[in-house]
């Protein structure tokens, strides 16, 4: 298969300073038919002794977030932006960006997932540049955790890597809010079948980031999906953030 070749040039990669310090290039792993993809910015050190993906102090941090709402590993693919550890946990050097995310290019094309989860601020920050999405600024970086993105036929999520949890324990509440994410982007809305967006966007009359972003996406955050669970009248051009689309009303 194309990313068995593929993970056999990382093993062997000496394209930059880093192969000198490694133990190991780690290679993702998980579903090769995921839905979701999760970014990591690099290997730590129990990852380049033993050559698999989070399982030093933040695997037990991930795992325990993805226990909490019932997502496995196997459901998922993992990889990293950078393939080798860092030196003294040091930040990536853009050199080091530029040539290995040429694998991370050729990972996202040969799995092709629907949904891709950069863990962290390097990460988040080469999805976003690679798809052309607005950054904010470094003090409001943090504003994107926990929000769904489209661009081209991709969802984006970016989350806080569960190192940070060790570092800072004070952002669990948050962290948890936001991995849960991955159980609902794991799943369509259970009342898109019955929705009347999904009729208006299979008619045409509808734009497909709505059923992207809210009945296949983050479907919790659906101000239609909220009023039909708790059993409360809403009308059928009402859009899934709460406002009234007037074109669909003359439908």
């Amino acid at each position: 298969m194309e990313i068995d070749k593929l993970n056999e040039e990382i093993k062997k990669c000496k394209k930059c300073r880093l192969y000198k310090t490694r133990t190991n290039a780690i290679i993702g792993e998980g579903n090769r038919n995921a839905k979701i993809m999760l970014i990591a910015q690099a290997p730590g050190e129990n990852e380049d002794r033993e050559g698999k993906m989070f399982i030093g102090p933040s695997g037990k941090v991930l795992d325990g977030l993805l226990e909490a709402y019932n997502v496995s590993r196997k459901e998922l693919y993992m990889t990293n932006l950078i393939k080798c550890m860092l030196p003294k946990y040091r930040k990536p050097k853009q050199d080091e960006i530029d040539t290995c995310s040429d694998y991370l290019d050729k990972e996202i094309e040969l799995i092709n997932p629907e949904v891709l989860v950069p863990l962290g601020h390097y990460a988040t920050d080469y999805i976003f540049k690679k798809y052309f999405l607005p950054l904010p600024s470094k003090q409001e970086f943090y504003t994107v955790y926990g929000k769904l993105f489209l661009a081209d036929n991709r969802k984006i999520l970016p989350l806080q890597h569960p190192a940070a949890m060790l570092y800072r324990p004070d952002i669990r509440d948050e962290m948890e809010k936001n991995y849960h994410k991955l159980n609902v982007l794991s799943n369509n809305c259970k009342w898109y079948p019955l929705c009347p967006m999904r009729i208006f966007y299979e008619e045409g009359k509808l734009d497909r980031k709505w059923i992207e972003l809210y009945c296949k996406g983050d479907w919790e955050r659906c101000i239609r999906y909220q009023m039909e669970e708790k059993g409360e009248m809403h009308s059928d051009w009402m859009l899934p953030d709460g406002s009234i689309d007037e074109k669909l009303r003359r439908y």
